[in-house]
């Protein structure tokens, strides 16, 4: 069982898919003019970027160290090589002062979002004991006001994180920006497919699939049942039995679950893990309607096992067509926060709390203790039968991440921080929780509503809106939060 299991041998159970690590760029600089006026001061300041890159290479990510520039023209150098690197974030760390003409051909030349870092070596100078050279090792926030402006008039968005060399806080709002990285390097080299077709009527669901190449990079894959259905058709009985072993050990089997049903919800699980790979797949919205038990719709009724498997192992498999609810799925899963397919059931005005969840596929890194197959003999709304996954949310602090778009087409993050507080709930095969966002819920509900972001989210674990309020500003969306 889940509760039995650590993550380390669910991750054994469940091999996690291994994607392209964020690209980081690094480029540390300050007035070459100082070197020969001081020469103490280039070998501090030198062995403080190689701190802030050795911190920055134990963030999972990929460093560029483009090392030191001292002038406009290395400056150019270094643009030069971040450019060819393609980076999903470029990092400013002014040492001392320097001049905007020796970063903004960088910031320019990168087509990549940029952070501007002035870390001081301590808290405070020693001031009865600095001389020029002391202070001047001080003073690289001295240029920050002077970049902010040269990117504004240059039209280049400007982010800055100012602090000192060893600050935890300021290196706190730094890996901000680096998960925000890791949101966005996903994104932009994410495969997302789609099989099936939008649930009949669901006119908030529809999805422009070129706006998602446009805004992200992102490619959508485009399948079909019957694409499933070959590869179901070629799993083994063998095959088929492993699975159920594997779901067996990590799953209640309630005494609802027929056997039947078990053994076909195993057997496609195994052709959608082919599927996947086949495809390469980072993430799969499908839906089919079906009718009278024909084989596209037992299909389509048979994949909750096998997409709560593939989400947990971080490729988020999600019903109902919702390909703008994986894409947050996604943004959520690589920054270690799950993320699980929810959307309102109900309000609770006497414990002011709203009772979010979903029928299908859920992500077991949510749950807060073994997470059950329940046999359903009615799927509500939907065609067909079988088994689905159950499990309460784990209590504690969420945010809910949502992909809204707006009538220009135009996308956007909209979250919002609230608690999983326990109590009662409904049993029928659904992931659940109850949420307090510490206001009254109906007032909450109509405020989420009004920012466009459809009837379909994701829930993840954790308060996390300031990291995708920082990967929206990285992939240039609007971020709301309620």
């Amino acid at each position: 069982m889940v509760s039995a299991l650590s993550k380390k041998d669910l991750g054994n159970l469940l091999p996690p898919k291994q994607r392209r690590k964020p690209k980081v760029g690094l480029v540390a600089g300050g007035l070459g003019t100082y070197w020969p006026q001081f020469p103490n001061l280039l070998p501090q300041l030198k062995e403080a970027s190689a701190y802030v890159s050795g911190r920055f290479q134990s963030m999972d990510c990929e460093v560029v160290d483009v090392g030191f520039v001292s002038d406009a023209v290395e400056g150019r150098l270094a643009a030069d090589t971040l450019r060819v690197e393609d980076c999903d974030l470029i990092v400013m760390y002014v040492t001392t002062y320097l001049t905007a003409s020796m970063m903004l051909p960088i910031a320019q030349r990168g087509n990549t979002p940029v952070l501007v870092i002035d870390l001081q070596p301590t808290e405070k100078m020693d001031h009865s004991n600095f001389d020029t050279g002391d202070w001047l090792a001080y003073c690289g926030q001295c240029s920050i006001p002077e970049l902010g402006n040269v990117f504004m008039r240059s039209g280049i968005p400007f982010r800055s994180v100012s602090g000192w060399l060893k600050q935890e806080s300021a290196w706190a709002k730094i890996e901000q920006w680096l998960s925000a990285a890791h949101i966005r390097s996903a994104l932009r080299n994410a495969r997302h497919g789609v099989m099936g077709h939008v649930y009949p009527g669901m006119l908030d669901v529809s999805t422009d699939m070129t706006l998602l190449s446009s805004t992200f990079g992102s490619h959508v894959e485009v399948l079909e049942f019957d694409d499933l259905r070959q590869r179901v058709e070629l799993v083994t009985d063998a095959q088929t039995e492993a699975r159920k072993k594997l779901a067996s050990e990590i799953f209640t089997l309630d005494g609802s679950v027929k056997d039947e049903d078990f053994t076909w919800a195993a057997k496609v699980s195994v052709g959608l893990d082919q599927l996947a790979e086949d495809f390469d797949l980072d993430t799969l919205a499908y839906y089919h309607r079906g009718l009278d038990g024909e084989l596209h719709e037992r299909l389509g009724a048979g994949m909750i096992l096998g997409a709560s498997l593939l989400t947990a192992r971080g490729i988020p498999t999600t019903g109902e067509y919702e390909l703008r609810t994986t894409v947050a799925q996604l943004a959520t899963e690589v920054v270690g926060a799950g993320g699980s397919f929810t959307e309102i059931q109900a309000l609770n005005f006497v414990d002011n709390v709203v009772e979010m969840g979903h029928d299908g596929p859920a992500h077991l890194a949510v749950s807060s203790k073994d997470p059950l197959l329940r046999g359903l003999g009615v799927y509500h709304g939907k065609r067909g039968w079988g088994v689905s996954v159950e499990f309460d949310v784990t209590p504690g602090p969420v945010t809910l991440l949502g992909l809204g778009q707006d009538r220009d087409g135009s996308l956007s993050f909209v979250a919002s921080e609230g608690t999983v507080v326990p109590g009662d709930l409904l049993a029928i095969g659904n992931t659940t929780s109850r949420v307090d966002f510490s206001r009254d819920p109906g007032e909450w509900v109509d405020d989420w509503s009004a920012t466009g972001v459809g009837h379909h989210w994701s829930l993840s674990l954790g308060h996390r809106a300031a990291d995708y309020r920082a990967a929206a500003s990285l992939l240039g969306i609007d971020f709301r939060i309620v």
